[in-house]
């Protein structure tokens, strides 16, 4: 019987950008493009610092999608871990794009908001009336490959967003598939853990939505999607 040869895999911390506002104190919608995070943004960004920080991990590399709040966060982790690391941008990673709210009928707002992370999610599937989830398969998938191509690492950070994230940890789950999992949480902040080896089905998941500030999320039972759908409702239709 011939010995057995350990797999060789390296890691992938995948992380949310922390907190943001989008909308201010008069329901006006702020640029998706341009918003910062938010005190409580900095606050988890800071704790995933820190819980960076208590492991030791040190990152070969730092990738965030271009944005302003993940730049932010991927600073502050950096911050707490003591590391000077280069920020890398990829702008292929970058949240899937929305339509303009304005050009949704009033029939179809509610099903623009929340059919995009409504369980298993057909790739024709548009965001906000604008991408598709096919389409952002598209342009996150060869990033992601090219990304597992470059053997100069051991240890990488990934700075993205919640669809984004949805697309990457739905592909691991699926060794290597296109099966999109809109359902799969990822709270502002969180930290998910995957590992890869060199075959592109050699995926494992690690950790999933890790929250260094609240764990165990005790008081959310809502989507992102469904709080942002509320916020837009209640700006719309004040009481």
């Amino acid at each position: 019987m011939p010995e057995f040869q350990l797999p060789k895999r390296r890691r992938i911390y995948l992380m949310r950008h922390g907190d943001v506002t989008y909308f201010d104190a008069t329901g006006r919608a702020i640029d998706p493009e341009t918003v910062p995070l938010n005190a409580q943004g900095r606050e988890q960004a800071s704790a995933a610092g820190q819980a960076f920080a208590l492991q030791q991990i040190r990152f070969d590399r730092v990738i965030v999608s271009g944005l302003p709040r993940t730049i932010e966060t991927a600073q502050r982790v950096l911050a707490e871990t003591h590391q000077h690391v280069e920020l890398e941008i990829e702008p292929a990673l970058q949240e899937i794009r929305g339509g303009k709210l304005s050009a949704i009928p009033a029939a179809d707002i509610e099903a623009a908001f929340l059919s995009a992370f409504d369980g298993v999610v057909p790739e024709s599937t548009r965001f906000l009336g604008g991408e598709t989830i096919g389409a952002l398969f598209d342009r996150v998938l060869p990033a992601v490959a090219t990304l597992r191509a470059d053997t100069s690492w051991d240890t990488v950070l990934l700075v993205l967003h919640g669809g984004v994230n949805r697309a990457i940890l739905s592909h691991a789950i699926t060794a290597g598939g296109r099966t999109f999992f809109g359902h799969l949480s990822q709270a502002t902040g969180c930290i998910n853990a995957l590992d890869v080896g060199a075959a592109p089905r050699d995926w494992v998941l690690r950790t999933l939505n890790y929250s260094p500030p609240s764990p165990l999320h005790r008081d959310v039972r809502h989507t992102t999607m469904e709080m942002l759908y509320a916020q837009f409702i209640q700006y719309r239709h004040p009481a």
